[in-house]
């Protein structure tokens, strides 16, 4: 059987304080820890450049997925195992599911939180039956949850699409609850 590989999207950026390069290095550390397998953006930078350089630290293969023209923006890690290079975002974000049999999203921004609704979306509508993280380390997300809270009391969402996503606040906790979905999931990702 091959390595359980886990797609991380994450912040491009930083951040203010301390307290998310140490989240994006814990994940990595831990996925390492695992054997499992890094697919994230392939940017050098912000908390990508972290989880992506702790991964490789603890001997994590790690591959970037990253579209040509963000390249040089994102400062493309030159030290992975393997970089992908594509034309498109949308190719981007197939690819890096194709890789994966879990998702997890850190705290980001806009791309951070698309990438996230995107993944989610494609669970609900069967494309995939991969387990989906939220490390709300920090209670970075907690105003998120309360929102996606309220759509379900107006009557958008459902429990069973609140379901499909795991939320934790620390690394191991996550991960550990995400394990035997990763390890037990059927099927692939497929976008027809």
């Amino acid at each position: 059987m091959t390595r359980p590989s886990v797609c991380v999207y994450c912040g491009a950026r930083p951040g203010v304080g301390e307290q998310w390069l140490k989240q994006a290095h814990l994940m990595g550390e831990a996925i390492a820890a695992r054997g499992w397998r890094l697919v994230y953006g392939g940017g050098n930078v912000g908390l990508m450049g972290a989880v992506a350089d702790a991964a490789l630290a603890n001997g994590a293969e790690v591959v970037g997925v990253i579209p040509e023209r963000l390249l040089t923006l994102e400062v493309a890690h030159q030290g992975l195992s393997e970089l992908v290079v594509v034309q498109t975002m949308h190719q981007r974000k197939q690819r890096m599911a194709e890789l994966s049999q879990g998702f997890v999203a850190l705290p980001g921004g806009i791309g951070t939180f698309e990438e996230l609704f995107e993944v989610w979306t494609w669970r609900h509508l069967g494309y995939h039956q991969h387990p989906i993280g939220l490390l709300n380390a920090q209670g970075f997300f907690d105003g998120l949850l309360s929102f996606l809270a309220q759509t379900e009391t107006a009557g958008f969402t459902d429990p069973s699409q609140h379901a499909m996503l795991s939320v934790e606040r620390d690394v191991d906790a996550l991960l550990d609850r995400m394990a035997g979905a990763m390890h037990t999931s059927t099927g692939s990702f497929q976008l027809i």
